[in-house]
């Protein structure tokens, strides 16, 4: 699968299928959110069947980032079957964000 756009208007849906999605919140002029773009994209190469992957631009999609309290940037948040389950600030390397994925891809 590949790394997917999400917006506002179809967050909801995105979240609530079936499966493990990982949303990055990031915005064009954010350091730490370029460096973890091709962490992301490894992930996606390396779990792609397992996971999907969702970029949300905070800049373009305020009301989301909004209602989950996003404060900083980049923030990647985990959900399971529709649910939150995990929450991570910053840039993390390709083994700790493997790590941080992988207890929540069974």
């Amino acid at each position: 699968m590949s790394l997917i756009k999400v917006e506002d208007q179809n967050f909801k849906q995105t979240i609530a299928q079936e499966g493990v999605v990982l949303v990055d919140f990031w915005a064009p002029w954010c350091g730490p959110c370029k460096m973890i773009a091709p962490v992301l994209e490894e992930m996606n190469q390396q779990l792609g069947d397992k996971l999907t992957i969702a970029k949300m631009n905070v800049d373009d999609n305020p009301e989301t980032p909004g209602a989950y309290g996003i404060m900083s940037i980049p923030t990647m948040k985990l959900f399971k079957n529709g649910v939150e389950v995990a929450t991570t600030v910053g840039f993390k390397p390709l083994q700790d964000m493997m790590s941080w994925v992988e207890p929540h891809l069974n």
